[in-house]
């Protein structure tokens, strides 16, 4: 049974057309359904609705789908649409009378935003923490290959003096700022939208505290309305901050690839993350730092797409809205996924000493020439002058 069901039949193309792949990915919300529809139940129970024989039978069946749910035997069907409907069907029918009573003073607008912001509050901590492991990764890197000089470039072209620390570093200190937006994010979403309803209130008074208190909100989205219009630019705001992961691993891997050419040599990546040609018998591919680079772009892909489909609505729920789930869901696998293999592959990369010794040419000191000279009184636009006609080709 569907939880707007009347009393004529959906026609099954249209049904099928608009529930889409959200039976599919809502398996990804059930539990924290379930914990939203358990803070909703003791705030019934505390506002007289349910009795507290009704209020134990309901959060035990509630805790038991969420059992059921870790063990991948609690499963969505397609005409039931997402997981709310399959798990009030599910409570209904175990609890009878007592399960129609769960969505009391509560809509499916704000019991699936519900759902969503604790998923996603979950999903931002597992980034912060893999991001965390990444960092310290690069900074075992820098202490062991830290003093290593290695060209720096400006135009593709040789510059000046760099070194494997300092190349590291710009990482480190990038990420500790992504880790700083992460967490402003965190507190954007970390509000409670249960019990505004569709967006225009609910004409039973209720306890918005103590289902926000229960589920671990930092505080209530108090106005109803802005509740619904913020489903688009949450999650656009999410996937800004996971572009921002993206675009340093898409910037670092850039960096290996080239300086792990043979031309170059300066890094060393193991054979055994590298793929083969079907044709060329010499070939290790780097493929897997390609695919990071290439990830970037996914989720910037995703983060305008949820921006795209949310433009230009009215204020208050539209279902175009139900498209931005899964881009957001996509987006925090594949950042997840993409962190965890840079950090791989950071654990086992290898700095060629002598190739970066042997790279570090005498035009790369040209400006410290300039300089010394500079410190012995000349001015700067003739030591300038006087060190650029080492360099002219003749």
């Amino acid at each position: 049974m569907k939880l707007w069901e009347k009393k004529y039949q959906l026609n099954k193309q249209i049904e099928m057309f608009t529930v889409g792949n959200d039976y599919l990915l809502d398996q990804k919300l059930i539990k924290y359904d379930c914990l939203g529809s358990i803070a909703h139940v003791k705030m019934l129970k505390k506002i007289g609705i349910l009795s507290k024989i009704e209020c134990d039978k309901l959060i035990m069946t509630l805790y038991g789908i969420i059992t059921l749910d870790g063990n991948n035997a609690f499963i969505i069907k397609q005409e039931e649409e997402d997981c709310h409907t399959a798990i009030e069907n599910y409570l209904i029918k175990k609890l009878g009378d007592c399960g129609k009573k769960v969505h009391t003073a509560r809509s499916r607008n704000d019991q699936v935003l519900t759902a969503l912001r604790l998923y996603y509050k979950d999903e931002m901590k597992s980034v912060v923490k893999l991001s965390d492991k990444l960092v310290k990764t690069l900074a075992s890197f820098k202490e062991k290959y830290g003093s290593v000089e290695i060209p720096g470039y400006t135009h593709m072209r040789k510059a000046m003096p760099s070194s494997v620390g300092l190349w590291t570093e710009a990482f480190i200190e990038s990420m500790d700022d992504n880790k700083l937006l992460l967490l402003d994010i965190y507190k954007l979403i970390d509000q409670s939208p249960l019990g505004t309803g569709t967006g225009y209130g609910l004409p039973i008074k209720i306890n918005r505290e103590t289902t926000a208190k229960c589920l671990g909100f930092s505080k209530i989205q108090n106005n109803p309305l802005y509740v619904q219009n913020s489903r688009g630019k949450f999650e656009s705001t999410i996937l800004h901050g996971l572009s921002q992961i993206m675009f340093d691993l898409n910037k670092m891997v850039s960096d290996i690839l080239l300086f792990s050419m043979p031309e170059f040599g300066y890094f060393d990546l193991p054979p055994e993350f590298c793929t083969g040609s079907s044709i060329m018998p010499h070939k290790k591919n780097p493929d897997v730092l390609e695919l990071i680079r290439a990830k970037y772009n996914q989720i910037l892909s995703y983060e305008f797409e949820v921006k795209s489909i949310t433009t230009n609505l009215i204020s208050g729920y539209n279902r175009d809205v139900q498209l931005t789930k899964k881009p957001v869901i996509n987006g925090f696998e594949i950042t997840k996924d993409a962190i965890e293999i840079i950090t791989k592959v950071l654990e086992q990369l290898k700095v060629n000493k002598n190739k970066c010794k042997n790279a570090m040419t005498k035009e790369l000191f040209s400006t410290d020439k300039a300089y010394k000279l500079v410190k012995n009184g000349v001015p700067f636009r003739e030591a300038y002058k006087e060190i650029s006609q080492e360099f002219e080709i003749t």
